[in-house]
């Protein structure tokens, strides 16, 4: 397997925020606190330090090792969960939902990352250890979002009434669906009809695929991890202090001529109880949970936090803070969109007195297996060409490999530059000439575009064969439009070969911010 780089901007698939992060631009620079260099986290390291403390390094230990506790781990991931109490030993997370088999493709690419950024930091700082974590969003009751993946173009679906977090629903309904499958899916099969959840089931397979690495799986739907998110609930819940602190960043950052991604409640909090996550709002002094019969006085509220801490679910403004707050984390590695949201988050963090944490981007990528390469090779186009919407990219072949000159623009600055001629001496006799001559200026030259197209629909009429190849390479590599990352799911590389994880873990650099193309010719 090969590696060649894209540029992201040449890739045409990321946002102007996204891209202004990535490529420092100043006006960002106040959102964050440091940039994802390996040098810069000398100082994340003893900021980190100096204010995580040594009670909920305990709190983590020990909440870990019961999540664990039926299952066969590897050694590394025992050392790590072990370390984790060690006030030399960091994290580096990454987060997603519980898709089934694992989702689109880039789900891989996020642990791959934060493996190899654990990696690079150890070689950086030997005194330190860095683990990498997975975040399970066990907590998201957005079951349309997880329930299907796509396999060799077919799309799989899991019909279930389940409801509320999803990370709690029997992964047993599964079993069914696992009959349509392909063989060789002895790692899902044993998974999901194991285990009594789904959460328990994603730990299961995550640590099949990447236990060798090390890689950590965390629930945070846990009462003793929720008991050290208590003072940022109670902040929310009585005083919505991170609404008006997110609303401000996101006034800045619409001044800018940004975006923003998300937009803060006056609670951000979901009720979460059995197979029930609702949101949490407030009508004068009493607490409602929405879509049901349930409220509470403030009393009771407070109560509630102090003792049930468990049943206040974060949403996508606190989720960030709550995962600052019980791991001994250095970076976060997500997605464009995730990243972007996080900068609307540090005024929040400020609030509290944690630490930032650095925002890496995942590593992003494209599979090009042999029969693809084999097409793509007769284009004779450049990869970066691929990225192109497909009628731009088929009229960019044609006039590339036209036999001969389709674009008219010489002979339209040539009649540009005649009709100011005329302009000038038509001007010279009547002021008012000048609107005329300018229209049939625009007249002429739309001539010309309607004569230049044309001629490039009879160029695409000859070439139409090789059109066809291209868009067999394009229908392949982008499925439905989209980035492969996107759509396709890792098994469809992994049931054919083995390695496939190894061989992300060994071409993938954390710190290199481009798009990974991956050519396989075997």
């Amino acid at each position: 397997m090969q590696v060649q780089k894209i540029n992201f901007p040449d890739t045409n698939s990321f946002t102007s925020f996204f891209l202004d992060y990535i490529g420092k631009n100043d006006q960002l620079k106040k959102f964050y606190s440091r940039f994802p260099e390996a040098g810069n986290f000398n100082d994340q390291i003893k900021e980190k330090a100096a204010s995580f403390p040594k009670q909920n390094r305990q709190v983590l230990v020990t909440a870990l090792q019961d999540q664990y506790k039926n299952v066969t781990i590897s050694d590394s991931v025992k050392s790590n969960i072990a370390s984790l109490g060690h006030e030399k030993t960091f994290t580096v997370t990454t987060g997603h939902q519980l898709n089934i088999f694992t989702g689109p493709l880039y789900f891989i690419y996020k642990i791959v990352t934060v493996i190899n950024a654990c990696k690079q930091l150890k070689k950086a700082y030997p005194e330190y250890n860095f683990v990498p974590v997975y975040w399970m969003a066990s907590e998201d009751h957005d079951f349309d979002e997880i329930k299907y993946f796509k396999l060799n173009g077919k799309k799989y679906t899991w019909e279930s009434k389940q409801s509320g977090a999803v990370g709690r629903f029997n992964p047993k309904e599964l079993e069914n669906l696992l009959k349509e499958l392909p063989d060789g899916l002895s790692i899902f099969k044993q998974a999901y009809l194991k285990n009594k959840t789904l959460s328990d089931a994603v730990r299961s397979y995550v640590n099949e695929l990447f236990g060798h690495e090390g890689v950590v799986v965390i629930d945070a739907d846990s009462k003793a991890l929720k008991s050290l998110f208590k003072n940022v609930i109670r902040e929310d819940v009585i005083n919505h202090t991170p609404q008006k602190l997110v609303d401000g960043t996101n006034a800045e950052l619409e001044k800018l001529g940004y975006d923003p991604q998300v937009h803060s409640r006056e609670i951000n909090f979901f009720y979460l109880e059995n197979n029930l996550r609702a949101r949490i709002e407030q009508d004068k002094d009493i607490y409602r949970v929405v879509d049901t019969t349930l409220s509470f006085s403030k009393q009771e509220i407070e109560e509630m936090i102090e003792n049930s801490p468990e049943k206040f679910s974060p949403n996508v403004i606190l989720r960030p803070v709550y995962q600052e707050i019980i791991l001994p984390n250095l970076a976060y590695v997500g997605g464009p969109s995730e990243l972007v949201y996080w900068l609307q988050l540090k005024n929040v963090f400020s609030k509290f007195s944690i630490p930032f944490p650095v925002l890496m981007p995942r590593n992003f990528a494209m599979v090009m297996d042999a029969p693809a390469v084999r097409k793509f090779e007769k284009t004779g186009l450049e990869l970066k060409d691929l990225f192109f919407e497909k009628n731009y990219l088929f009229n960019h072949y044609a006039i590339k490999f036209s036999r001969n000159k389709i674009r008219l623009n010489g002979e339209k600055e040539t009649i540009q530059s005649y009709f100011q001629t005329i302009r000038q001496q038509a001007e010279a006799f009547d002021k008012t000439l000048g609107p005329m001559v300018a229209a049939e200026t625009q007249r002429a030259i739309k001539s010309l575009e309607k004569i230049e197209h044309k001629m490039l629909r009879s160029e695409k009429r000859f070439q139409s064969d090789k059109l066809r190849q291209v868009e067999a390479v394009k229908d392949a590599l982008f499925p439905n439009g989209s980035l492969q990352e996107r759509t396709d799911n890792f098994l469809n590389f992994y049931l054919q070969d083995s390695k496939f994880i190894e061989k992300l873990i060994s071409h993938f650099d954390p710190f290199d911010f481009r798009f990974n193309v991956l050519i396989d010719r075997q």
